[in-house]
C-alpha cells in the first residue's frame, strides 16, 4: 500500500474518532469520496492498525444507530422552512 494512502487512512480514523463524525462529513473535510473514506476505514485500516479500526467501528455503529433520528430532524427542519415562506 502506498504511503499517502496509509497516512490518509490513519488521519481519517483519528478525525472520525476525535470529532465523532460521519463518513460523509469526513469525506468533505478530506476532499475525497464517501466510498474512499468507507474503504479506508473499514478495509485498509484493519491492516494498518486493528486497534484503531475497532475504535472507528464503534463510532460508525453509533452513527448508524442514530441516522434515522438525524434524517427525521432534517425532514422536520425542511418543512418548517417551507411553511415559513
Amino acid at each position: 500500500m502506498k504511503d499517502y494512502i496509509e497516512e490518509r487512512t490513519t488521519a481519517l480514523a483519528h478525525y472520525i474518532i476525535e470529532n465523532n463524525t460521519t463518513v460523509r462529513k469526513a469525506a468533505g473535510v478530506f476532499h475525497v469520496s464517501k466510498s474512499t473514506v468507507h474503504k479506508d476505514i473499514t478495509d485498509r485500516l484493519k491492516e494498518i492498525n486493528p486497534g484503531l479500526a475497532q475504535e472507528v467501528a464503534k463510532v460508525l455503529e453509533e452513527n448508524k444507530a442514530e441516522r434515522h433520528i438525524r434524517g427525521g430532524l432534517a425532514t422536520k427542519e425542511k418543512y418548517l422552512k417551507l411553511n415559513k415562506k
